[in-house]
């Protein structure tokens, strides 16, 4: 695991190619952000992240929000999630669901699709099942923009984890 000083010395590319999965399927957050190296923190980087991904356009956001794979969805049947998304969601169990679960999690995905645009997206690490199932209910009753925001939000706590494993303090 490099540390901040090495990450901030790399070339560009080594940049992309380490931090480019940080965000779902979007290694554009991390072209944006490498030419304002050097970051004085981990927490630097990511707000720094965060500020491409908020400043981008509407639509590039709402790619972005829609390229998150489902929670215990098709992807995850499939063995399709990247790596940080396939250890997320089986730090939560969604990987082990009994039957009545897991059409739970699918009905809740196709209403929360229908609504919003894109899939429901939770930091789940910590979290077990039953409190992501009842956050998914609460949330889906929600105003668009609000809930966009919350969503980005979820991205935040996501991807900061996701730096915390990557980039040692």
């Amino acid at each position: 695991m490099p540390d901040l000083a090495a990450v901030n010395r790399m070339e560009a590319g080594a940049f992309v190619a380490l931090l480019g999965g940080v965000f779902e399927h979007a290694a554009w957050v991390a072209e944006a952000v490498a030419p304002e190296r050097p970051f004085a923190s981990r927490a630097a980087l990511h707000a720094a992240m965060m500020r491409a991904l908020r400043s981008a356009p509407d639509a590039v956001q709402l790619t972005f929000l829609d390229g998150h794979p489902e929670l215990a969805g098709s992807e995850a049947r499939a063995r399709a999630l990247t790596a940080d998304s396939e250890s997320e969601q089986g730090s939560a169990g969604l990987d082990r669901m009994a039957e009545a679960e897991a059409a739970a999690f699918a009905r809740l995905n196709a209403a929360y699709r229908a609504r919003f645009g894109f899939p429901f997206i939770i930091a789940v690490r910590g979290r077990g099942r039953a409190e992501i199932l009842s956050v998914f209910e609460a949330r889906l009753g929600r105003d668009p923009a609000a809930e966009r925001e919350t969503a980005l939000a979820e991205v935040a706590q996501i991807t900061r984890m996701r730096l915390e494993r990557l980039i040692d303090p």
